[in-house]
């Protein structure tokens, strides 16, 4: 591992390669080395493809890269090498195209019986689209989470990409890749980890489905409990124009979100849907009479369950975000920390966005790929 690597946490020893992509399999990746894995990343030939500059791209952080060309076979040769004393391989290209290079799995677990290859589509290794493109938006689409999001009589609110990408995608190849390792423990063989976005999402709305068998859930965007259908779920504008996010849901907490604003608590009126429309009027006119900041103070210290509607940079200063350090300095710049926390073996941010191909040489050595120089001549492999 490189001088400016930190070293620790709980995946120390832990050795991962990650084939370049964008969006849930770089962000797997850097959880890993963000929780102690030496995290090498095969950059492609001509840079970053995100747009980003490297130094700023968060996705890049705690991990080293080489460059090789793995369009080239003598590229996938030295690539084929590293896998032999590699745990695990990230890859997200489209279904069958690793094969075709001649790294797929069978390929890499002929070299390496123990490999855990983790595999990140959007829909899947197999299946009618498993071969078209996509993205975050139309993996949520066909899983009916999209359905769901949004104002009744409007139409769907597009979310970030955190509820595909990286809720759906790189985290269930995380927690799929951990579980691997873990059994490989018993049984001394990697195996394969198909996260498909798709089913990571679908995963996800576990509850609802259960909702809805219970007849509890609508299957209809903004008439239920959590989705604007109640006033006491919702967001509220102030009188500075922003706005406050209201998730009274238990029965004393409504009580005393209605009895802090000086509104009537009465629970009658709370499981009433006939008053509910008169109960949002009332909230809506309440917390338009003042700024934020008044709210802020207002209900500091209750369980009515309010809070500030803050942008990404506001969360940076927020007092409970700070005190417990959840954003940390890298290089001069404000990124999240690692989660979650562990008490013995904690992570932590192991190095700066890595520049490309900065490590090309001193990897493909350490891993014992011969004729590095050859590499070099050729422009297969290239150094930063």
């Amino acid at each position: 591992m490189a001088d400016d690597m930190k070293t620790t946490g709980p995946l120390l020893g832990v050795r991962v390669l990650e084939l370049s992509g964008i969006g849930p399999g770089p962000f797997a990746a850097s959880i890993l080395g963000d929780l102690g894995a030496d995290v090498v990343r095969i950059d492609r030939p001509g840079g970053s493809t995100t747009g980003i500059p490297e130094e700023l791209d968060a996705l890049r952080r705690s991990r080293r890269s080489a460059a090789l060309d793995l369009r080239d076979p003598v590229g996938v040769d030295a690539l084929m090498t590293m896998v032999e004393s590699a745990d695990v391989l990230i890859e997200g290209y489209r279904p069958g195209v690793a094969e075709r290079l001649g790294f797929g799995p069978e390929a890499c677990a002929t070299r390496n019986p123990r490999l855990v290859y983790g595999r990140i589509t959007g829909w899947g290794q197999d299946g009618p689209l498993a071969q078209t493109a996509g993205h975050d938006i139309n993996y949520l689409a066909i899983t009916g989470a999209l359905h769901a999001m949004g104002r009744e009589g409007e139409g769907p609110a597009i979310p970030l990409n955190l509820v595909g990408d990286f809720g759906g995608g790189s985290l269930y190849l995380v927690v799929g890749i951990l579980s691997a390792l873990l059994e490989r423990e018993r049984s001394g063989v990697g195996q394969v980890v198909d996260a498909a976005i798709v089913d990571g999402v679908t995963h996800l709305t576990t509850l609802f489905h259960g909702l809805m068998a219970a007849g509890v859930w609508q299957d209809r965007r903004g008439v239920n409990m959590l989705d604007s259908g109640v006033p006491w779920y919702d967001t509220y504008r102030t009188a500075d124009a922003r706005h406050v996010a209201v998730g009274a849901v238990e029965p004393a907490f409504y009580a005393e979100l209605m009895t802090t604003l000086g509104l009537d608590p009465d629970p009658r009126r709370r499981i009433d849907p006939g008053q509910w429309p008169r109960i949002r009027d009332e909230l809506t006119a309440a917390f338009a009479a003042s700024p934020l900041q008044t709210w802020i103070d207002t209900f500091a210290g209750t369980d009515a369950c309010v809070a500030p509607v803050l942008s990404f940079s506001e969360a940076i200063e927020t007092p409970q975000l700070r005190e417990r350090g959840v954003f940390v300095d890298v290089g001069g710049l404000a990124m999240p920390g690692p989660a979650p926390r562990l008490s013995r073996t904690p992570g932590s941010v192991q190095s700066a966005p890595v520049p490309f191909a900065a490590h090309t040489r001193a990897v493909l050595a350490e891993y014992g790929v011969p004729n590095i120089d050859d590499l070099f001549q050729a422009g297969t492999a290239i150094q930063g």
